[in-house]
């Protein structure tokens, strides 16, 4: 038995001095967790967990996120169990996760997306001089770093990379900002060119600002649509609930339009140059961050002289591509597992190659999930140059077409009645608060949109059927005649792909109205942001509309479909309809039923551009 024993005690030794990989391999690598308080140069200590790996050797680079969550993207599970960065540490980084000042468990005073003012004020702090003194002394207090660190993180955290990236820290090699927050009046979380989005903002900011810790506001019910439509006036907010306790709150009631308030706090006045790599990440259909990633990777790139700003855009909702498994987002089926695609070959690829030098470095300048056909494609500019803008026609008649309407009558118009005491929802009811359990919030973007179809509110145009594929890849841009018998108006445009009646290749997409591109504009703000002005009541107007970047094939068989509508509620919070100089202070009585006319012919075409790529 002692020679049997002895023999494998040999033959183990033998494979092991010749086969050394496999003897490191089949050691499972593992990490050890330390939560240290990180003082910065004010003093103020902020809460870091840190995993470092074990029982594999050589040095690592440290990636970090930085946070105000108490959970997501803040390191409560182990690398290995974190599909996120999985793929990453099986082969060893140094994971760092921080709590902002003022949140959770770091010391300080919290102030919500901190504009960067310390590169022009001396002695004053904020997330890029609290990033660099965190890197200073992780390089200096955590053993075997390479001496290499990158950032990423998921909406605010994606901020916050890229806010380092913009003054960053010699050691700070590349970042990921994802589903980043761009400007907060024009197009992200709290506004949409003007239009204040009413329950994500009430419920995000008293779940911020309430305490240092999450905090939800208690609903009194489930179907929060008639809470705010009961509600009234948005100054009933501040009288009923929150009573001046939430600062942000107060901060939006006191500027409606874009002042210098706004300027302040838009990173478009502090960002701009790219200092090091940096990956943009966005998903088409981003509920709450549609806009950073495409606003900053186009700002940025004017200021790009090293070929550092790039760009991913997929099939997501917000901050998708960090689950274990992302095939399908409601009921539109992705064709394959895109998360474990983007966290393999996309994120990996990124950080090795800028922090551990593998790789070849050869990134494209952006990488886009085609929906409709459910490919990746990869483009050397972004929007992809070959793409030809044509314009897409909304008839009298309903129709869709490509050619202008050759009908020009007094009632070359569609027209539909708007009552903000009657608010088109934004989603299907129950619209349960934001953020509960089993809430359809994330994936409110591909719902079907027949829900609305019934109403009078609602206008529809819809193309015939396509004899052909359509690939639409770029901006697009919705050029919208209108009048209404008022002094105020809000303007939804929908871009919608129309599934076929019956659809053979999955039954249970038959007739489905998938959205596949919307925004919403404020009336006032048509000729200016800062400058909000009445409509002329019964008087066309035109107004230009960006609907986001799409990448999207409507497949022969399928239609075209437009919805314009002047309520989205409770996401975008009632327009009076009567101008009033802030909405904010509006009364119940301004709140007053509008004709709204859409034109459709002569010298007032409305119509959407479409960057057609031809193939």
């Amino acid at each position: 038995m002692k020679r049997i024993s002895l023999f494998l005690a040999m033959l183990i030794n033998m494979m092991i001095a010749f086969f050394p990989a496999m003897s490191q391999q089949d050691t499972a690598i593992t990490y050890k967790k330390e939560e240290v308080m990180i003082p910065m140069r004010d003093g103020v200590k902020l809460f870091t967990r840190i995993y470092i790996p074990e029982h594999i050797k050589g040095t690592f680079p440290i990636l970090m996120m930085r946070s105000p969550y108490s959970s997501w993207n803040m390191g409560t599970k182990d690398p290995l169990q974190d599909p996120y960065v999985k793929d990453m540490a099986e082969e060893g980084y140094i994971f760092v996760y921080q709590n902002i000042r003022g949140k959770q468990e770091s010391e300080g005073h919290y102030i919500m997306q901190r504009p960067v003012i310390a590169n022009r004020i001396k002695d004053t702090v904020d997330e890029s001089t609290d990033t660099y003194d965190t890197i200073d002394w992780l390089l200096k207090h955590i053993k075997d770093n390479n001496g290499k660190v990158g950032q990423l993180g998921i909406s605010y955290p994606g901020w916050t990379a890229l806010v380092s990236g913009g003054y960053p820290h010699p050691a700070l090699k590349a970042v990921s900002a994802q589903a980043e927050m761009g400007d907060e009046f024009l197009g992200d979380d709290f506004f949409h060119n003007g239009a204040f989005r009413l329950s994500y903002t009430f419920e995000y900011t008293f779940e911020e600002e309430a305490s240092k810790e999450d905090t939800s506001f208690h609903f009194p019910q489930y179907d929060l649509y008639d809470w705010y439509l009961h509600l009234g006036p948005l100054s009933n907010v501040d009288k009923k609930y929150l009573h001046h306790h939430i600062p942000t709150w107060d901060s939006f009631a006191r500027h409606s339009s874009y002042d210098q308030f706004w300027e302040h706090y838009s990173p478009l006045s502090y960002i701009d140059t790219p200092h090091i790599p940096i990956l943009h990440v966005g998903g088409y259909w981003d509920q709450e961050d549609i806009n950073g990633p495409q606003l900053f990777y186009g700002h940025m790139k004017k200021f790009d002289t090293k070929n550092y700003d790039h760009i991913c855009l997929g099939p997501w909702y917000h901050g998708q591509w960090s689950s274990a498994d992302a095939d399908h987002i409601g009921h539109y089926e992705m064709g394959s597992n895109t998360a474990a695609y983007f966290q393999d070959h996309i994120q990996k690829v990124w950080f090795d190659y800028w922090l551990k030098g593998t790789g070849n470095g050869h990134f494209p300048e952006a990488v886009a999930f085609q929906t409709g056909s459910n490919v990746w494609k990869t483009y050397s500019s972004w929007p992809p140059e070959n793409a030809v803008k044509e314009k897409l026609y909304l008839q009298p008649d309903g129709n869709l077409s490509f050619k202008k309407s050759r009908v020009v009558t007094p009632r070359s118009y569609v027209s539909y009645i708007s009552d903000p005491n009657d608010p088109v929802p934004y989603r299907q009811r129950p619209i349960e608060e934001t953020y509960s359990h089993g809430s359809h919030w994330r994936t409110w973007l591909t719902e079907d949109q027949r829900f609305v179809d019934h109403r009078p509110d609602v206008a529809t145009w819809e193309s015939p059927v396509l004899t052909d594929n359509l690939t639409v890849t770029g901006d697009i841009i919705a050029h919208l005649f209108a009048s209404t018998t008022c002094t105020d108006a809000d303007w939804v445009v929908k871009l919608i792909d129309a599934y076929p009646d019956y659809d053979t290749a999955n039954l249970s997409m038959s007739g489905y109205e998938l959205m596949i591109a919307s925004e919403v504009f404020r009336g006032r703000f048509r000729k200016s942001f800062s400058h909000p002005a009445p409509i002329p009541s019964n008087k066309t107007e035109s107004y230009t509309i960006n609907l986001h970047d799409i990448n999207h094939v409507f497949l022969k068989g399928h239609h075209l479909m437009v919805q314009i509508q002047s309520s989205w509620f409770p996401i975008i919070d009632r327009n009076p309809q009567k101008y009033v100089p802030n909405i904010f202070d509006a009364k119940a009585s301004d709140f007053i039923t509008a004709t709204q006319n859409i034109y459709c012919s002569g010298n007032e075409d409305t119509y959407i551009e479409l960057p057609v790529i031809k193939e």
